[in-house]
Formats: structure tokens, sequence, C-alpha cells
């Protein structure tokens, strides 16, 4: 589960919405449902810098634009606000989503022929947006919500306001339902590096190049391994605080790794971390996949201590994430347990840990109900296999110890086992150059600030570390995490009290 850290730290401002509108389609209602399956136990990671926003909301520290627009009054709002409105508030899938609500799908249409909206359409809009996006499962355990969607249009201001009071309830109960899932042991949670950075990169970019030599890299190295332990110390303390235990496991971000990274995981205190099996083949040097390899643990036994790392099926976490959500749900679950027992035949008799893992919330907006079939089909059909156990990670390493030693751990991602997708062309370089010339001058202001503004500055400099940023440099359709990235290394010159650099006033 996985947000970056949107909000402008000096003015308090979210550009973008997706905090409180994945906080309100997925992040309660995917461990909520495992209720109704107790033999279902899952591992659930959850970035810091997502749970931070979220608290934000609760204790009223961050000004949302669509929230603001959507709480105004329709009759009041201006041609620009208007104009606002119109633009961004289809954001949400039309084929599973707006085309299974009529008025919705109206508005959507009458949008794309270029009529003018009135003041009804604009409040109908205000509402569609905000309730299309609270998960339908949540929406159908609120019996004012029910007859909202029923009534479909003609809505009122006091609807409205009801609707948006509804989110923020409902974020309110996203920490405490983990924390009472993970008291009950049906879940373990894990963490990842703060402010979701590629740890092998902030390093040394230059590890791009173990994984694929014909990378493009900055002329400007970035090299500040501190502030990768410092990501990942950050995020076990946040942890500890959030929900009173430490995390015993850690999904680096995107399934990065490198050899580079293990000691700073074990004096951290993880025991186990979780990447892509195109890592375990490069690592062992197989030219070929081998499932009896991947279905097992393994350890990685440095001077410093030992370090458990457990590599996904990709072929089976691929299907869910991006094919199933084009079938049938029964054909989806029945074709995965097909899988499932295939491989149970292949290792008979011989005990094995079969790795699923994905993005959190992305996947289900593409799934009829937002996923809620499929998932619970998946779900009673695991529950009833006699071939398999559904277990947390550390449930399976209680049981069952790796025995075989990786020496060396292979630098690369779950995106095809390199960096690629935040190193290699030439916007992704410019933005690493940029934040290497920053980090310098964070440097140089240690001994001119205090301890306040100091660790402001380096907070918004590890902000300014994270993934997102670098993954949509060359293919960000709307320009928005450019301009976020630009308004981040802004407020850390404006933080250090220097000059901005005419560079971050141009688009990269």
């Amino acid at each position: 589960m996985h947000q970056p850290y949107y909000k402008d730290i000096l003015t308090q401002e979210s550009p973008v919405p997706w905090v409180r509108l994945h906080g309100t389609k997925d992040y309660l209602d995917m461990v909520a449902i495992l209720k109704n399956y107790p033999k279902i136990h899952q591992t659930f990671n959850v970035v810091p810098s997502l749970l931070e926003q979220i608290d934000d909301y609760l204790n009223r520290n961050v000004k949302d634009k669509y929230l603001h627009l959507s709480y105004k009054e329709a009759a009041a709002l201006t041609s620009e606000e208007k104009k606002f409105i119109i633009n961004n508030f289809f954001s949400i899938n039309k084929e599973k989503v707006i085309l299974f609500h009529p008025r919705y799908y109206d508005l959507y249409l009458k949008r794309q022929k270029n009529q003018a909206f009135n003041t009804q359409d604009y409040l109908d809009l205000q509402v569609w947006f905000n309730l299309a996006w609270i998960d339908p499962t949540t929406r159908n355990s609120f019996e004012d919500l029910k007859r909202i969607l029923v009534k479909e249009r003609f809505f009122t201001e006091e609807e409205k306001h009801l609707v948006l009071d509804k989110h923020l309830e409902i974020l309110e109960e996203i920490i405490p339902t983990y924390k009472k899932f993970l008291e009950s042991g049906q879940i373990e949670l894990t963490t990842n590096p703060y402010y979701h950075p590629i740890l092998p990169l902030l390093c040394n970019t230059r590890t791009a190049r173990q994984a694929n030599r014909r990378t493009l890299l900055p002329e400007l190295n970035f090299q500040y391994p501190q502030d990768a332990k410092s990501q990942v110390d950050e995020a076990v303390k946040f942890h500890k605080e959030k929900f009173g235990v430490l995390p015993l496991g850690m999904w680096p971000s995107e399934e990065s790794v490198s050899e580079r990274i293990v000691p700073g995981l074990i004096e951290s205190g993880i025991k186990w971390i979780v990447t892509d099996e195109a890592i375990l083949f490069k690592s062992l040097k197989l030219k070929n996949r081998d499932t009896t390899l991947l279905y097992q643990p393994h350890l990685l036994k440095r001077k410093c201590g030992n370090l458990t790392v457990i590599f996904r099926d990709r072929n089976l976490s691929d299907l869910i994430g991006f094919n199933y959500s084009n079938m049938d749900s029964s054909e989806a679950a029945e074709d995965f347990m097909a899988h499932l027992k295939n491989i149970s035949t292949a290792f008979k008799d011989k005990d094995i840990l079969v790795t699923i893992a994905m993005d959190g919330e992305n996947a289900w907006e593409y799934f009829r109900y937002d996923g809620h079939e499929f998932l619970n089909e998946l779900y009673s059909r695991l529950s009833e296999a006699d071939y398999i156990k559904v277990v947390t990670v550390s449930e399976y390493l209680k049981m069952f110890e790796p025995s075989n030693n990786i020496k060396r751990l292979c630098a690369g991602s779950w995106i095809f086992g390199n960096f690629d997708k935040w190193m290699n062309n030439r916007h992704k370089v410019k933005a690493w150059e940029y934040l290497a010339l920053a980090r310098a001058k964070l440097e140089e202001a240690r001994g001119s600030l205090d301890k306040e503004k100091l660790e402001l500055a380096a907070k918004q400099i590890h902000i300014a570390e994270g993934s997102d940023w670098f993954w949509w440099y060359g293919e960000d359709p709307t320009g928005d995490f450019d301009k976020m990235f630009r308004m981040h290394l802004s407020n850390f010159y404006r933080i250090i009290g220097k000059d901005i650099p005419g560079y971050l006033e141009r688009e990269i």
C-alpha cells in the first residue's frame, strides 16, 4: 500500500487527492474483507509516507484542493473552479466505474460533447466523483450512502456534505483496522523505506549499470548511502510508534535490491525482505527459471548478521495484477487455483512457499466491483483447498528456516530486473542531477542551520528521493510529477535560505 509524499511541507497543500481517494477505495476494505475468511492470512506492506499523509487528513494538517472544491457550494463556484472540476472530477476508471452509474456517465458524455453544465450538474458531479471513489462494499455498509446512490441525481448540498464527511470517517478506520487484524495474528505488517526511495540508487546511481550495462547515467553521480540507511531506520521507528511492534519484514521500494543495502537492513533489525524472481536467478547465475529454488526462502549470510529473502512468483502475481480483470471473476479464480494445483502436484509431499506479491491498490479499479467479486471467489477457494495453507511470511519462516545461502545478491528491481524505470532516459537522469546538486547543498548547510531547519531540510531531501518522481519522467501525461518534484526541490532551497536555481522553474 503506497502513495508518494505529495504534500508541500511549507504550505501544507497537497496538489493531488490520491491519498484520500485511495484511502476511501482501497486501504480499508482490502484488509476488512478478511474477517469473512479466517483461514486467509496475509502480509500487508504499508509505506510510512502514506500513513503520515493519512494522519495529516485526520489531524486537518493538509489542504486538499479537490476536497475544498468539493465542499464549496456549487452555486458559488468561480469559472476557474468550474473548469478545474470539469477537467478533474472524472479521474476514475471509465469502463469499470463511470459506466456503471447512469448519472455519472451522463455527465461524462456532456463533458465530452462540450455541453454547458448548470449548477445542479456541478453539484451532482461533486457528489459523484467523491461517491464513486468510495469502495462499493464500504458504501453499502452505510444506509445514508446507499440512499444517495439510489437517488442518483438532483443531490442537495447536505447530501454532498454527508458523502465528504464519510471520507474522513473511512480514513479514521484504516490504521486501527490494520492494528486489530495484526493483533489477531491474521495479518503481518511490513514496511518500506520511509519515503519510498530506490535504496540501491541512493547508495550509488552507478549501481544501475550492474543491472543494465547500457543504462544512461547522470553526469553527476548521486552517492549517499547514509540516506538509504536513514530512510530504513526512520521507517522502522515510525512503524513501531504506529503499531506498537517492530516490523520483521521490509518490502524494499519497487522490490529494488543490491548487495550494498543488505548490511543496513540487517543493522536496522529487519529479518526478511521480498524481491522479484529475476533477482534470484541473476544472483544464482541461472539462465532458466527453476521453481525448486523459487519456492523456498533463501539466506543472505553476512558478517554483520543474517537476512532472509523471499522471491515472488512473477507470473502468478501478474495474473492478478494485469490479467484477471478482463475475465469473469469465477473463471479467473478457477484459473488461479488450477495453477496452484499444478504446482502442488509437481512438488508432491514437499513443503514449499509460493509468494504472491503485488501492488495493493492500482489493480482493483480495473476489476468489476473494485475487485471484490474476484477476491471473494478466490478467498473461498483458497479456504477450502486441502493442498494449500495461506500464511504470512513470518508464519512460514517460523516453521521452515532457509538453508540455501546466496553469496551475492544481484542488483535490480521487480521491473525487468533492472533500474531503467528510474534512470534510463535523459529526463530521469536530469532529475537525479538536480537532486545531487541539492543534496550537496545540504552538506554545506549543516554548520549554519539550526536543528529544526536542518531536520526540515533533510526531510525535504528525503521526500525528493522518492521513487515516483523518477518513475514518471519522460512519460508523465499531465506533468504533475514533474511539478511536484521541482516544488519539493524548490522548497529545500527556501528552507536553507538559498536562491532557487533557475532550472527548477522550467519543466524537466
